[in-house]
């Protein structure tokens, strides 16, 4: 995230356009679609509100990007690890490197927002289209049964949910927190606990 006070350095429009879409991930991923403003965004982007506006619209239309950047980013994600061939670990390789996007600030928690407005026309829409493709994707490409399928999702809902409630806050004070993160991501818990240090 830039600060107000850091020049952005003239670059192209593309690029630009993808230093909103990385600043949105992380708002949007914060405080959701309704908590989130096209000012908080364009501050931690470092441009202007009406610089926002004009390039994407509606807040929407931006969180709607935002929501495609993220299921493109995981599904190229997920093709990297099955490219590296499949066997009998490919859903736990796939599993780490879900967990590993929690680098990418904001982007699980934004596609999360995504899937609880599953009620809105619009956002719902996507959504569930998006959570098709990642269907389709695990069963026809990665090969997953659909029990396998659905043990994977599971998986990856209760790491965006422990993430959401940031249940690392308890890690240290809560016995019952600690067991349920050492239970939920035994591979990848240093990442999430270093992520917690980093955001306080």
């Amino acid at each position: 995230m830039r600060t107000e006070a850091e020049p952005i350095p003239r670059m192209r429009a593309e690029d630009r356009r993808e230093l909103v879409l990385e600043a949105a991930t992380g708002v949007f991923g914060e405080f959701g679609y309704f908590g989130a403003t096209t000012d908080q965004i364009a501050k931690a982007a470092g441009v202007s509100q009406p610089y926002v506006v004009r390039m994407f619209g509606t807040k929407e239309q931006l969180f709607l990007d935002v929501l495609q950047r993220a299921l493109d980013r995981l599904l190229e994600t997920f093709r990297g690890v099955l490219a590296q061939g499949a066997g009998e670990d490919l859903g736990l390789r796939m599993g780490t490197a879900y967990v590993e996007l929690l680098t990418d600030r904001g982007l699980l928690l934004s596609l999360m927002h995504g899937f609880a407005m599953g009620s809105d026309p619009v956002i719902g829409a996507v959504t569930r289209d998006g959570f098709l493709q990642v269907y389709k994707f695990l069963r026809e490409e990665a090969g997953f049964t659909p029990e396998q399928v659905r043990m994977f999702i599971a998986n990856g809902m209760l790491v965006n949910t422990l993430v959401g409630l940031r249940m690392s806050d308890e890690y240290d004070t809560n016995p019952l927190a600690k067991e349920c993160l050492c239970v939920a991501l035994p591979e990848k818990l240093e990442l999430v606990l270093a992520l917690r240090e980093s955001q306080r």
